[in-house]
């Protein structure tokens, strides 16, 4: 019985791998988009987040296969409660991702932005690809290591939004206020990725030391 459990957990992980490099190079895809305006990278992007919810099916059902008919304890437990969470963190990634796809297509053929708002997307972009890559390696790594998640603290994404928010609203803009609104709904979800980034270091964390993510928020 213990065997199965190893194997199912093992197997679990591997799934999960494999979501966090899907959201990776959804990222990657995704910056490609909005930089170029490339409706390609932006139907990848599309493409990306099916695999990812088709991936997010199956590490569900296998959790709630382990949490029903394995009964895991203390740490066993601790592993499959991170797994559904980080799994639900890494196509909330994608959703966000295809958002911001869904504008190129809309846009296309004309950019998302003007050059100094794109200037700024792009930085958002590069930012999530780091943290993204970062995520990604903490839980591909055997076992998952919160030693390999910088927290992702990192201002940049903040600071850029502002600017971008800063640009948008300044009297000088040219560009009508539907574009300025989906600009600032863009941008969000950008945010939204640096959370789900932010809540995997914890999960992982939680994973290794018991601590909740609820109280990790607190400190």
């Amino acid at each position: 019985m213990r065997t199965k459990f190893s194997y199912e957990l093992a197997t679990l992980s591997d799934e999960l791998a494999q979501m966090a490099r899907l959201a990776h190079e959804a990222t990657e895809r995704a910056d490609i988009a909005v930089a170029e305006s490339d409706l390609t990278a932006a139907y990848e992007v599309f493409a990306l987040e099916e695999q990812l919810q088709v991936k997010h099916a199956r590490c569900e059902d296998r959790s709630v296969i382990l949490l029903a008919l394995e009964a895991p304890v203390a740490r066993d437990l601790r592993h499959v409660v991170t797994a559904i969470g980080i799994a639900d963190d890494l196509f909330g990634i994608g959703g966000a991702l295809s958002r911001v796809a869904d504008n190129v297509v809309r846009r296309h053929p004309q950019p998302v932005a003007p050059p100094h708002v794109t200037a700024l997307l792009s930085g958002m972009a590069r930012a999530t690809v780091d943290l993204a890559a970062a995520a990604a390696a903490a839980i591909t790594a055997r076992p998952p290591s919160p030693d390999l998640v910088p927290p992702p603290r990192d201002e940049t994404i903040a600071r850029l939004h502002q600017q971008l928010l800063r640009a948008v609203a300044d009297t000088s803009w040219a560009y009508g206020s539907g574009m300025a609104v989906d600009l600032a709904l863009l941008a969000q979800q950008y945010h939204r990725c640096a959370a789900h980034c932010l809540r995997i270091e914890r999960l992982i964390r939680f994973l290794h030391t018991g601590i909740p993510v609820s109280a990790q928020e607190a400190t």
